[in-house]
């Protein structure tokens, strides 16, 4: 099986050695995402609701860039800086899902790159 490094302009460059996505087979594997502006590379959110909207506008230019979408996605995982947030995120990440919902945990760390209070991950399946 070879594996397909997927990499778009319309989400963060990534800070790292590591790839945004990686697609095996059907099986596409996104990085977490911030809550960067990939146009200015900035966070320019203003509270933990803009926050995860950028997130999840990020996750959608990666998963649009390997010909996939929210439909595809089969699990995630939400870093939070604190679980009191876990309402104001869950709100947001909902509205991009309709029906079948992925399988998903959601965790709260010591520390999220850049100071950030989430970042997500996603795995996505074709087929």
């Amino acid at each position: 099986m070879e594996k397909k490094i997927i990499n778009t302009p319309d989400a963060p460059a990534p800070i790292g050695p590591y790839s945004q996505a990686v697609q095996a087979g059907n099986l596409l594997f996104v990085s977490g995402q911030v809550p960067i502006n990939p146009a200015t590379g900035q966070l320019e959110a203003t509270d933990i609701s803009s926050e995860a909207q950028q997130v999840m506008k990020n996750l959608d230019a990666v998963l649009k860039q390997a010909g996939y979408s929210f439909a595809d996605v089969v699990k995630t995982t939400i870093f939070l800086s604190d679980m009191s947030l876990f309402t104001a995120v869950n709100e947001v990440y909902g509205a991009c899902f309709t029906g079948n919902f992925p399988a998903r945990e959601t965790v709260a760390v010591k520390g999220l790159p850049r100071g950030v209070n989430v970042e997500i991950s996603m795995i996505a399946m074709k087929g």
